[in-house]
């Protein structure tokens, strides 16, 4: 198989073809499990790129997870009177840890034309935790979107945060979060239509692309959607033609009536569920605590940003710039309303000819929840997490350095033309 892979790489690489395990396996040709790539960066002093492999166990991340798994799982066994964690949750970091090692199995890879080879190690094509194959997965998706899905009209990004206990009760319930969505696209997508109703435009359809997610700035579990929607409506013109018509910006009063009315409806769901307590001595259900209580004491005090685990227990979690009984701020930014724990944010539009910003805004909302980065090791041992910006409630990044995004068809892109896009090698 791999003689094979490897002649095929040779053919390919003359006729000027991209060469990847997934081109080659779309073009019936044996590829040995686990051949995937990892980026390419510039020979210094050169344009001309060099392929430099990750070494996994070098990071930050990897180290730790190594270090301190088996610690983690005992003490979640002694806190939850021997009950564990679900299966998967141990799986994904046990995968993580296999990830990209050598020692863990590798295809061998070798030039027909050269003789050179190179071993490449197997990926664990995790989808919750691993930077590096969730990374992959970001930069090919947000392809998708902007190639096949969101047309060349302008988006706005509509940002809906919930309050803390809707946070808990979603992480731990899919179909009340995909419930909890539809309230939500259903609002503002009507808003969309009415709008060009009352500037004379008849049947007029919205659209939005919406991801799910899991994760806050400080690694804190924060259930929150990301919306992309069209800033406007697409009318029939003619037979099999389309015409858009651009939408004004709403104003702050748009989206204080916009979040109002979701926030109104969830409640109406959570009620009809029985999911909002009735009265001070009634305890809704716990579906998530019926499951695994070690997991839901730990996403209790993930989305209240306290520590779960170990001497700490309890206390929040640490902060840099941020004084302790320092008072939550809510932020009064354009086109941004909070309201009792709900927030929602639309001040962000992409115009329809800058693709690159379009698709810079996809990898960020799909992008896994751990940066390699910007995580840091201390001198007395405690983990950084380094911000983007700085928090409404004073939390700063310790520094002001930035990591500048990644430069800028199909479903399934060959890891080749992936490489070219996200990297801008050739």
């Amino acid at each position: 198989m791999y003689c094979t892979y490897a002649r095929t790489l040779s053919e390919w690489s003359k006729m000027g073809r991209s060469v990847s395990p997934r081109s080659a396996e779309m073009r019936g040709v044996p590829v040995p499990p686990g051949a995937v790539a990892t980026p390419l960066s510039r020979q210094p002093g050169g344009d001309r790129p060099a392929y430099q492999p990750r070494v996994a166990e070098k990071g930050v991340l990897h180290p730790i997870v190594r270090e301190y798994l088996e610690t983690f799982l005992r003490e979640v066994a002694s806190r939850a009177d021997g009950t564990t964690l679900p299966h998967f949750v141990e799986q994904e970091f046990r995968d993580f840890l296999r990830c990209g090692v050598l020692a863990h199995g590798f295809a061998r890879v070798r030039c027909g034309t050269c003789a050179f080879e190179r071993l490449v190690p197997f990926s664990c094509k995790g989808r919750g935790f691993c930077p590096s194959c969730g990374g992959r997965r970001m930069t090919e998706r947000a392809a998708h979107l902007v190639d096949a899905v969101l047309p060349r009209v302008p988006v706005r990004q509509w940002v809906f945060t919930v309050p803390h206990r809707l946070r808990y009760l979603l992480a731990g319930n899919h179909t009340l979060c995909r419930a909890v969505l539809g309230v939500y696209v259903r609002v503002l997508l009507g808003f969309q239509r009415g709008q060009a109703r009352r500037r004379g435009i008849r049947d007029g359809h919205a659209g939005s692309v919406t991801v799910i997610q899991r994760f806050g700035g400080g690694l804190n579990l924060n259930v929150h959607f990301h919306t992309l929607v069209l800033d406007g409506v697409f009318t029939e013109s003619q037979p099999g033609g389309l015409r858009f018509h651009p939408a004004p910006p709403p104003s702050d009063e748009d989206v204080a009536r916009l979040l109002t009315t979701v926030r109104t409806r969830v409640r109406r769901l959570l009620e009809r569920r029985g999911l909002e307590p009735q009265d001070a001595g009634l305890t809704p259900p716990d579906p998530l605590a019926e499951e695994s209580l070690a997991l839901a004491g730990i996403s209790s005090a993930s989305v209240q940003g306290r520590v779960a685990l170990g001497r700490r227990a309890g206390a929040r979690v640490l902060r840099i710039g941020r004084e302790p009984s320092a008072p939550s701020v809510t932020s009064t930014g354009p086109r941004q309303v909070h309201l009792q724990g709900f927030d929602l944010h639309a001040n962000l539009l992409v115009h329809a000819e800058d693709r690159a910003r379009l698709e810079q805004l996809c990898r960020s909302l799909l992008r896994p929840p751990v940066a390699q980065e910007r995580l840091r090791l201390t001198g007395d041992g405690h983990v950084l997490k380094e911000l983007k910006s700085e928090w409404a409630d004073g939390t700063s990044p310790p520094s002001g350095d930035e990591h500048p995004p990644l430069a800028s068809r199909p479903r399934y892109w060959a890891w080749a033309d992936l490489m070219r896009r996200a990297f801008d090698v050739d």
